[in-house]
């Protein structure tokens, strides 16, 4: 069984725990936390994945990172999956609840590459334009890419929408060597 799909499971099975006890939202905030941390430590993350490492020790590393910051749910929950032999999948689990979440609460991720940043007008008009089409709740990313020269590139679940000018003059090139070689 894969990864993803283990980590699903567990994700449903403790978003429904989390519902039963009214703390859907807190358990979001601890998953999203625990994420954060995980990035920015890759070290804890490859920890928790390590077979050799004791299930003791990193219930013990878990307690003293987590301990005053989650609740005790999502601190058992952790408890729970390391002790069955699934740090590993602690990481992508976190992440399955998060997305679990923004699907039954309708909240869509877009985010927009652009050759030069947007001004605030642009992102609102662009959001509005999403929750028109989506009927959702949008949360966008923006990035800069001077690489598309002008333009941007959107991308909402997996649709994507290319108005680069780098991507016109692609496009040109590719039409271009099409008609020479077929001349």
């Amino acid at each position: 069984m894969s990864e993803l799909t283990v980590a699903a499971r567990y994700a449903k099975s403790i978003i429904d725990l989390a519902r039963e006890q009214n703390l859907v939202e807190p358990v979001k905030g601890d998953m999203e936390l625990f994420l954060r941390t995980l990035k920015a430590n890759p070290e804890l993350r490859a920890v928790l994945a390590n077979p050799i490492v004791s299930h003791s020790k990193k219930v013990k590393i878990l307690e003293e990172i987590f301990a005053s910051k989650v609740n005790k749910v999502t601190l058992a929950f952790f408890k729970l999956m390391v002790n069955k032999g699934r740090g590993e999948v602690l990481y992508t689990t976190a992440g399955e609840y998060v997305n679990l979440y923004d699907i039954k609460n309708n909240i869509i991720h877009a985010s927009v590459v652009s050759a030069t940043a947007l001004s605030e007008a642009n992102k609102q008009t662009m959001i509005a334009d999403i929750i028109a089409a989506t009927g959702g709740t949008v949360k966008l990313e923006t990035k800069v890419d001077a690489n598309l020269i002008g333009g941007f590139v959107l991308t909402v679940g997996d649709r994507q929408i290319d108005t680069s000018i780098a991507s016109d003059l692609h496009k040109l090139k590719k039409e271009f060597a099409t008609r020479a070689v077929s001349n």
